[in-house]
């Protein structure tokens, strides 16, 4: 009995040492105390799009599907960019895309060419022969479907924030991408922000010493705003998800700081939560006490990242409670710091000392204002210099939205390679899974996929391409 007993341990121990999701290629096993997920080999035929640069487009043709709040916002700034027309529009609603349309007519802009509706109209939209880019702003469960559908009909795609809500679908985009040799750009707007975009240039320069930590954050409170998600589609999925489910404003900009799949790469994640009191409490509000047994999403979410050339990442999440809104944004390094939230600062060579003591905590602090703008000025990236008049008057979050679009259109119409590629929108919205996997297992680690396959230390740095 005991050798039976003895037998039966060591089999449970090995079963638990060896447990796995069984999702094919795109699932994971836990081996010791971590979980790992497969890396499935490049398919023949594909090829990396590490740099890649497809033709010149002399005027980009683009079509739009979702016309809500960011779809269009969109349509506002497009008439702003020279190299670009909307030539198409869709949504689920008619009404909305005849308000586009006024929209683009208000701005002195042709009304598009195309409009299509209804819940398959984007198909139409995307066969389109005289299309060159379907820009996407609907629900997060769409992106990936309507994306890959978009690249298959010979178009590139950008994509708004999450690209992706699963790890497969995170495969999807880069296996379409490679296969097809098509753009696949998540639309991460706060990679643009002022601020964000001129600590990346100091980061590049050497002025932070070499970058140890840096944070981000999703911090908005949501109250305000549930009612604007047609179908009520994100109260819905934060309430059946755990974990990071919008992680991309706060882990874009820091994944740029540190060169990930650029020299560096993400390599173990752990991910925790809070029950979820408020988020509880608002489901009871929202649908009746007692309809949502039990409300997923913690009223905050942390995950700690460490990259291969030992850095940390701390990533944070929080849309049901009253705060200012943050995306954190903090970097340190061996020779300075930077903080965009709650108050933009620098500190370089060291903090500021005044009055020093042991015992008085505010014997530091960041250099003064006069200095930090002097700073920001002089190391303001030369394209923003050319744009940001025009950026701060068409708007979208105090400007960055139309340098995204920008940029974007620009490196199209040039033949240049994107800022973003498709192995970051992989990269950085595999967080709504892996911090949902991290926690759904007591929190325990989480190998990351390399959706690169290996060429993460290929490329020397993140830049901007320039045309000469």
């Amino acid at each position: 009995m005991k050798r039976i007993l003895g037998i039966l341990a060591a089999v449970a121990v090995a079963a638990l040492a060896v447990s796995c999701n069984c999702a094919g290629d795109y699932g994971y096993k836990i081996k010791g105390n971590q979980i790992v997920y497969n890396t499935p080999a490049r398919p023949a035929g594909q090829q990396s799009m590490l740099g890649f640069a497809a033709e010149p487009i002399e005027h980009v043709r683009v079509g739009l599907v979702g016309l809500g709040d960011r779809g269009g916002g969109a349509v506002h700034r497009f008439p702003y960019l020279k190299d670009a027309s909307l030539v198409a529009l869709c949504d689920l609603y008619p009404e909305r895309v005849e308000a586009a349309q006024k929209t683009l007519e208000s701005h002195g802009a042709p009304r598009a060419q195309y409009e299509f509706s209804g819940p398959e109209g984007y198909k139409q939209l995307c066969e389109l022969e005289d299309l060159d880019l379907v820009y996407l702003a609907v629900p997060w469960q769409l992106h990936t479907p309507i994306a890959v559908y978009a690249m298959e009909h010979g178009k590139h795609v950008a994509i708004e924030v999450p690209a992706a809500t699963s790890i497969k679908e995170c495969w999807d985009l880069v296996n379409t991408s490679e296969r097809t040799r098509k753009h696949c750009m998540m639309l991460e707007n706060c990679c643009y922000d002022f601020f964000e975009l001129t600590c990346l240039n100091m980061a590049q320069q050497g002025l932070f010493g070499e970058i140890v930590h840096v944070e981000g954050s999703y911090c908005h409170n949501l109250e305000p705003y549930w009612d604007n998600y047609q179908g009520d589609w994100r109260m819905t999925y934060n309430k059946d998800h755990h974990g990071d489910v919008y992680p991309t404003h706060g882990i874009g900009p820091v994944c740029q700081d540190l060169n990930i799949h650029r020299g560096d790469k993400m390599d173990v994640l752990v991910s925790m939560d809070t029950d979820a009191f408020a988020g509880q409490d608002k489901a009871d509000e929202r649908y009746g006490k007692g309809v949502v047994k039990k409300y997923a999403n913690g009223d905050n979410t942390s995950t700690l990242i460490r990259t291969r050339k030992g850095k940390t990442i701390l990533i944070e999440h929080r849309v049901v409670t009253p705060q200012p809104y943050s995306r954190m944004y903090q970097i340190q390094g061996t020779k300075g710091y930077a903080n965009k939230y709650p108050n933009e600062g620098l500190a370089l060579g060291g903090a500021e000392l005044k009055d020093v003591a042991y015992d008085n905590l505010d014997a530091e602090e960041f250099m003064s204002d006069a200095e930090r703008d002097a700073l920001m000025q002089a190391y303001k990236y030369p394209f923003v210099e050319e744009i940001e008049d025009l950026a701060r008057k068409v708007g979208g979050h105090g400007g960055m939205d139309f340098i995204m679009d920008y940029r974007l259109i620009y490196c199209l119409h040039h033949g240049l390679p994107l800022d973003q590629d498709v192995y970051d929108a992989a990269e950085w919205s595999s967080l709504v899974e892996l911090t949902e996997v991290s926690i759904n297992h007591g929190s325990m680690p989480v190998v990351m996929p390399d959706f690169t396959r290996g060429e993460w230390d290929k490329v020397d740095g993140i830049s901007f391409a320039m045309a000469e």
